[in-house]
């Protein structure tokens, strides 16, 4: 008899969040589920190794955004890919085609007014019973948080970037 899919919410300051998330999409992959993920943020420019591996797995995998929002040129074509990449994931996740979608960063289209959170609630709560979602991104809204089963906050204790140590391939990305 199947379980019942989950909702996993990976939020707060600290670092991990989206690490964590990619280590269940591999884990999920080894046990044969059909995996997607959606980034929100982060943009092409950005070849993380998470994705090498999920190209490698043939994982479904969709970098949407733009880059760091304090480093858009335009805020408007931001948001706007913000709303399509919200587009991308509700079809993913109300397709029942996945076992698993990964919805890296996706707080920030909420916490930016570019997608009310009613409905990124409505997506989720209406999911196949079949698809699995995780939420990545700080400052997850009580209603997500509400909603989930699981929820971890990431406490940053202390970071290498607080010490002018730069991103490094195969740690950060």
């Amino acid at each position: 008899m199947p379980q019942p899919s989950r909702l996993l919410v990976n939020t707060g300051q600290g670092k991990g969040k989206s690490s964590a998330a990619f280590g269940v999409m591999g884990r999920a992959w080894a046990r044969g589920w059909t995996v997607g993920v959606v980034q929100f943020v982060k943009s092409d420019k950005w070849q993380v190794g998470e994705r090498k591996l999920a190209a490698h797995l043939g994982i479904d995998w969709h970098t949407l955004g733009d880059g760091f929002t304090w480093e858009s040129e335009d805020l408007g074509a931001t948001e706007a890919r913000g709303r399509h990449a919200w587009g991308v994931a509700a079809e993913m996740i109300s397709s029942g085609r996945y076992d698993l979608v990964i919805l890296d960063e996706v707080t920030y289209i909420v916490t930016y007014g570019w997608v009310p959170v009613a409905d990124v609630v409505a997506v989720l709560a209406s999911r196949p019973e079949r698809t699995n979602v995780i939420v990545t991104g700080r400052g997850a809204p009580e209603e997500i948080v509400a909603l989930a089963d699981t929820v971890t906050e990431m406490v940053k204790v202390k970071h290498a970037f607080d010490q002018h140590i730069r991103a490094r391939k195969g740690i950060e990305y």
